[in-house]
């Protein structure tokens, strides 16, 4: 029984590493319509990604949940937790990042050629994820409340955009999606968000009451009404909702 919540951690890291297979198979290609409109192209099905680290997502919560039902925690199952969320919610979105970093350059005139200098800074998003995950594994305030923005949290944020962007039916979307300053800027503020100190509530409920867990159950019900009618586009608008509604929240709490 011990061994059950350990194997819904691998899966997570089992699912993270496909998520990456799709990342990084074929490359973005340029096609043009008759009139000389330009497309940039995904890698092919880069989409299913998102959804893989969303099942990794998934299954993150669910190791913690069966490891509290079958009282099986362990110290084992808290570093392979860290370690599988650094690939599912670390490396594979920031590959993402880096993908999306190498449409907007292939956009301009011999982008495609574009130095990897420009789309390293990617790679501070699982930098930023490792020193978050091992902050928090040294920190045992954090059981109810978290200090920065979680990993999985900001991993589906950059998971969604390839959905985002297969999907927007407008053109400002895309155009925000591809502009590299905007991806520079998205970058730096999920990369200090995790590795900062800010008071943000954990999704976890430590009762059953409503009044101590109605920022929670308020989060819940606007996110199922903004998925209704945003689509897609309401994951970064939940990501925003959730830090603001823990800044009301948590900080009137004395302690986390």
């Amino acid at each position: 029984m011990k061994n059950i919540p350990n194997i819904f951690t691998l899966l997570n890291l089992f699912f993270g590493c496909i998520a990456i297979i799709y990342i990084l198979q074929n490359g973005i290609t340029i096609s043009y319509t008759e009139e000389g409109a330009q497309f940039i192209n995904l890698p092919e099905r880069i989409w299913m990604a998102s959804l893989f680290i969303g099942l990794a997502a998934i299954v993150d919560f669910l190791d913690g949940f069966v490891a509290r039902t079958f009282k099986a925690s362990s110290a084992l199952g808290k570093q392979l937790d860290s370690l599988a969320d650094v690939v599912s919610f670390g490396v594979a979105p920031g590959l993402i990042v880096y993908q999306f970093l190498r449409m907007s350059f292939a956009r301009d005139q011999d982008g495609i050629d574009i130095s990897m200098l420009w789309l390293l800074p990617a790679l501070l998003v699982p930098c930023a994820a490792a020193y978050r995950l091992g902050k928090f594994n040294l920190d045992e305030e954090q059981r109810y409340g978290f200090k920065g923005v979680p990993t999985p949290a900001a991993g589906l944020l950059l998971a969604s955009m390839p959905l985002i962007y297969w999907y927007a039916n407008q053109q400002v979307i895309v155009d925000i999606v591809l502009n590299k300053w905007f991806l520079y800027a998205l970058i730096i503020a999920v990369s200090l968000l995790m590795t900062s100190n800010l008071p943000l509530m954990s999704l976890k409920f430590s009762d059953y009451s409503i009044k101590n867990n109605l920022s929670k159950i308020l989060l819940l019900v606007i996110s199922v009404l903004l998925i209704l009618i945003l689509k897609w586009l309401a994951v970064p608008v939940i990501f925003i909702l959730y830090i603001i509604l823990s800044l009301i929240t948590v900080r009137r709490q004395p302690k986390m």
